[in-house]
């Protein structure tokens, strides 16, 4: 039986912590997290009372330390570029190991569950098939679902591959805890900031001119990625672009960005370059998604628990 209020949860690969602060949300106790990248741990560390350590995951070393923190639950969100269409989608470059890493790190530390968050495209690739080889072998049930972050509470097309894994669990025993939450439309830009915006239209930079760049806040954001350009001279519009190129025509800031990755407006992101925030932001798991799968794996643990309760119980009359 996994009690709730026993769970001890590092998040692993944690960037600036959307996925820690949705977890957070939920009410669940987050001890600590780790990264490698110090613009990205410095803004952590000024949002979360829990320490956040600089440790390459890559490094076999390094174990140890996470163990003693006597972790029983881990999330992790391994480098996603190596598999992403927006990246380089060479898996064997080095960041794509990652994968294997952690899924070696849920070997060596056994926690009673983990979350591990990547790309949709991430179970075409070769790693995905060795991870999931790891997995299974060392008993754990897999619940396997591809998101659009849209459905969860975020005004934003982001699909995203999440594995949720419970020792000596069942395969595919969240999917109604998973699906019951989810929304019957996707949210829009328009749904969640209202008219603060005070704009109708905006420009989001497109990694071709074959591809439309105006969108409208009456849909949700096309996937926040990690750079973030002006609207260029030569860009002379798209016939599926929702609004013809002006002079009020503009790109999201960089904290309406992180507002639409579903950061709160009191989050500090101080003191940083601006390449940075946009590479962390784009980067980071969108909050009201890990939010989203943290209640659902509070919900199967509270229904676990009520019938191992019952049965246990029934035992005894």
């Amino acid at each position: 039986m996994i009690n709730i209020n026993s769970l001890r949860i590092i998040d692993l690969f944690a960037g600036c912590g959307g996925m820690s602060l949705g977890f957070a949300n939920a009410k669940l106790n987050i001890i600590g997290a780790v990264d490698n990248w110090k613009p990205a741990i410095n803004v952590y560390r000024k949002n979360f009372t829990h320490p956040i350590h600089n440790l390459d995951i890559g490094d076999k070393a390094n174990w140890k330390f996470i163990r003693k923190t006597k972790c029983n639950f881990i999330t992790g969100s391994p480098p996603c570029q190596d598999f992403s269409s927006a990246g380089s989608r060479n898996e064997d470059s080095g960041r794509g190991d990652l994968s294997i890493r952690f899924a070696e790190l849920i070997e060596y530390i056994q926690p009673s569950i983990f979350v591990m968050e990547n790309v949709e495209r991430y179970q075409k690739s070769k790693k995905y098939k060795q991870v999931i080889e790891i997995l299974k072998r060392n008993k754990y049930g897999l619940t396997e679902k591809v998101f659009n972050a849209a459905y969860c509470g975020v005004p934003q097309n982001r699909q995203r591959y999440i594995c949720v894994g419970v020792f000596n669990g069942a395969d595919h025993e969240l999917l109604p805890y998973l699906n019951a939450g989810l929304s019957s439309k996707p949210m829009t830009v328009r749904d969640y900031f209202g008219d603060s915006l005070n704009i109708e239209h905006y420009y989001r930079h497109a990694r071709s001119y074959k591809r439309r760049a105006v969108f409208s806040i009456s849909e949700p954001s096309p996937t926040i990625r990690g750079t973030n350009r002006p609207i260029p001279p030569g860009y002379k519009g798209h016939p599926s672009d929702t609004a013809p190129i002006n002079s009020k025509l503009r790109p999201l800031t960089t904290f309406e960005r992180a507002a639409i990755q579903t950061f709160p407006s009191n989050f500090d992101f101080s003191n940083e370059t601006n390449t940075n925030l946009e590479e962390m932001i784009g980067n980071a798991v969108p909050v009201k998604l890990a939010e989203f799968i943290a209640n659902a794996i509070k919900s199967y643990l509270q229904t676990h628990n009520a019938v191992f309760s019952w049965l246990e119980s029934a035992k005894l009359r």
